[in-house]
């Protein structure tokens, strides 16, 4: 995976405020970001703001979950697209592909909250408007980068994604009518502390999983949506690879990962994992037969 940023990235702070609304948050203790500021025609800087202790995204070891760098990340998206590139609120940002590669250090508290430093790269345009963009990010902590990102998106007109979409873009239906929640497998072989953070279902294989969604998830929920979010299934895979490297405890350092199509909330998915060479993992959603989402995670001890 190829990253990086601009040459001309200044040292001085970022200073415009973010909002919840900004980032698509319907909660406003749940924004990650802070503060940026364009640093170059297309780089920015963002300030974070990473919680001392919360329910999902902090560990009892103490250390920070993996998903939030991903988290972190994703709220780049709406962020830079809504303030330094004029898309207006309504448009929807449709996940192409995410690459992350983590270091350990990225997920142990510190005194020094990260900052993001982005390039946003291969813009399309339509009619004047943001169509489609690559950003590169790199995750700084204390002089350091602890993180290196690559995702593509795509941007959608409301008049787009409802054709897209057909009645399927009906929020307030498609949550109605999402599968019941199964059990969860138990959350040590996930790696995860408490059950209701498990997004995986046992089967009668090993290597096989029911896709657990649960819409009263107020982190992985945090608003109404009318198809399973790309923040889930990132989780899907960690939880999946971790599944198949356990006992011992697993550090997902690189994820390559690609979003086919959306995955429904009223029909199963099913998670597989497959090991690779060199300690890799690929893992895939399936939806009516069809893949959805693939994503190979490479892991490390942790």
């Amino acid at each position: 995976m190829t990253t990086g940023v601009c040459d001309t990235v200044r040292s001085t702070a970022p200073g415009r405020p973010v909002t919840q609304r900004l980032v698509h948050k319907a909660d406003p203790a749940e924004v990650l970001l802070t503060c940026w500021s364009r640093t170059a025609p297309d780089c920015f800087r963002v300030a974070t703001r990473w919680p001392g202790d919360h329910p999902f995204y902090t560990a009892a070891s103490g250390s920070y979950e993996p998903l939030l760098v991903s988290e972190t990340i994703r709220q780049l998206f709406p962020l830079l697209c809504h303030a330094a590139y004029d898309v207006p609120f309504g448009h929807h940002l449709v996940w192409e592909q995410y690459d992350c590669t983590l270091e350990p250090g990225a997920l142990r508290p510190g005194p020094a909250a990260p900052e993001l430093r982005v390039a946003c790269r291969d813009l399309v345009r339509r009619r004047d408007r943001l169509a489609a963009m690559t950003m590169h990010v790199e995750l700084v902590r204390e002089g350091a980068v602890h993180a290196r990102a690559r995702s593509r998106f795509t941007v959608q007109t409301p008049a787009v994604y409802d054709r897209l979409r057909g009645p399927r873009a009906d929020v307030a239906g498609a949550m109605a009518a999402a599968l019941p929640v199964p059990e969860p497998v138990r959350p040590e072989t996930v790696g995860r502390d408490h059950a209701e953070d498990v997004v995986l279902s046992p089967t009668d294989r090993a290597d096989r999983w029911l896709l657990r969604v649960d819409t009263r998830h107020r982190k992985l929920f945090d608003h109404a949506v009318d198809h399973v979010p790309g923040m889930l299934l990132l989780e899907a895979a960690r939880q999946a690879a971790q599944a198949v490297r356990r006992p011992a405890r697993v550090l997902p350092a690189e994820m390559e990962t690609s979003f086919h199509r959306y995955v429904e909330l009223d029909r199963p998915c099913w998670i597989e994992a497959s090991p690779l060479a060199a300690g890799a993992v690929r893992v895939t959603a399936h939806q009516d037969a069809e893949p959805r989402f693939t994503a190979d995670v490479r892991t490390r001890a942790f």
